[in-house]
């Protein structure tokens, strides 16, 4: 039998890294079973899902990786079945028509609230009939007596007594169907032998058992998994930072980097702190997750970030490099390989995106002189040295940091001045501040007609007078 697992976010915002960890564990169960994966957007809030929150759904699964077997499915494309359903329950005496009004309801939930008991509908149109060309909703059924009794692959079994469940409704006025309602529809319909999700969830699920049952459809394994907190021990939200999958891409994370530090918030198999994909899929299970919440630490996000930029083949990272280049409005192919600028700047940063911002000056003509760097760099009593080195680079034919390397000791021992004395003057003038690899792998990458220029600049005008009279 083939294992179906399914993903089922709602479109009434961007994908939150809960969300994609959610989307990870389900991706993971079925990849490790070889069974499918299925996505569903749950879209039936047609007030507050948009086109934009469904784009940046598809958009951040394509980014991260988690490719579906079967989808996207939406629901609003399901009216007509849930429709089907709904009078089947309706026929089977399953389901009745509610005609409370707002008023009537507004008023037993206040009155429940003061006498401190659960605010739940009391069944007033239970077994009454009615006029069902008067606006109404559809509810549920639900038993009176026993209990629902799952047991949760992640919480343990978990009873809850139908008396504390109430009829809800499962169409809506308008004729929409509700969260609880299309859920079970869609779960039944497309096969689902296991839902894993959220912790948020565990108290829809009794309800939605009791309407399978109803139905006479399989009862699907459950996991619930625990939310993700903020470092101050509060739910994850904006004030954190990034949350949104979009976000963290933008932000310069590699999706492999994002997904191994997904996987471990709230999983464990033994120590291992860093996962291929294939071990991620191999290693995965329900009977390592844990029931407690998990805590967000961005440092450690970066510090797997900055692992991955250095030990994915550089050719990979490069293309996300070149992508948050074009962000900034650079030409990559204006430069050096992005393979070598990878390999150059990878140990020194922890995101693509700093990367891009720090090695803007390979792929341009100019730079922007910082201007305390060059007030404590670029004096009058250097501009000798860069001079000659500018007449010994123009002579030089091998490009390349050892040949360069070799000019700048010959000329800081003819000035008597230390490697730092030459390297950082020499480093702010061709990258505008004293920030960058070695200043001989530097050369090499800025190309020799652009470090000749840049050195020019600095010494025909670039500096300004009273820059130089600091000097």
């Amino acid at each position: 039998m083939t294992i179906r697992t399914r993903f089922a976010p709602s479109p009434t915002g961007y994908l939150h890294v809960g969300g994609a960890r959610t989307a990870l564990y389900c991706w993971l169960y079925a990849k490790n079973k070889q069974g499918k994966f299925i996505l569903r957007i749950e879209d039936t809030d047609l007030e507050r899902s948009t086109k934009e929150a469904k784009d940046a759904i598809l958009e951040s699964m394509a980014w991260l990786g988690l490719t579906y077997d079967e989808g996207p499915i939406y629901q609003t494309d399901r009216f007509a079945r849930y429709d089907e359903v709904a009078k089947q329950l309706l026929e089977q005496g399953k389901a009745y028509r509610c005609y409370c009004s707002k008023e009537r309801l507004e008023k037993l939930r206040e009155d429940l609230t003061a006498a401190k008991q659960k605010p739940r509908y009391d069944g007033h149109c239970r077994n009454k009939t009615g006029d069902p060309s008067q606006p109404h909703v559809l509810r549920f059924k639900n038993p009176e007596t026993g209990s629902v009794i799952f047991d949760d692959a992640v919480r343990g079994v978990v009873e809850t007594k139908n008396d504390e469940l109430d009829d809800l409704i499962i169409v809506r006025t308008d004729g929409a169907p509700t969260y609880n309602f299309s859920v079970v529809v869609d779960d039944s319909d497309m096969q689902i032998d296991i839902v894993i999700r959220g912790e948020d969830h565990i108290a829809n699920t009794p309800r939605q058992i009791n309407i399978l049952q109803a139905l006479g459809a399989k009862i699907p394994k459950y996991a619930h998994i625990p939310m993700i907190l903020g470092d101050d021990g509060k739910r994850l939200s904006k004030r954190h930072g990034a949350v949104s999958v979009t976000q963290y891409r933008d932000d310069g994370y590699l999706p492999h980097a994002l997904l191994n530090y997904l996987v471990r918030l709230g999983w464990s198999h033994g120590d291992q702190e860093i996962f291929s994909l294939q071990e991620m899929i191999d290693c995965f299970d329900l009977q390592h997750i844990s029931k407690s919440p998990a805590a967000f630490n961005t440092e450690k996000l970066n510090w797997l970030n900055q692992h991955y930029m250095k030990t994915l083949p550089a050719a990979e990272v490069a293309e996300y490099l070149k992508w948050q280049l074009q962000q900034l409005g650079i030409d990559p192919t204006q430069g050096p390989a992005l393979e070598a600028v990878v390999a150059a700047q990878c140990e020194r940063v922890k995101t693509t995106k700093e990367m891009a911002e720090r090695s803007k000056f390979f792929f341009t003509d100019t730079v922007d002189l910082d201007p305390e760097a060059a007030a404590k760099h670029l004096t009058v009593a250097v501009m000798p040295a860069l001079a000659l080195l500018a007449r010994k680079f123009e002579a030089l034919n091998d490009w390349r940091a050892p040949a360069l390397h070799a000019i700048i000791v010959d000329v800081a021992a003819e000035f008597n001045l230390g490697m730092g004395k030459i390297a950082q003057p020499l480093r702010v003038a061709v990258t505008g501040n004293t920030m960058s690899p070695s200043i001989d792998l530097t050369l090499e990458l800025i190309g020799k007609s652009r470090v000749l220029r840049r050195i020019q600049d600095i010494g025909t005008g670039g500096l300004e007078p009273e820059r130089r009279r600091m000097g």
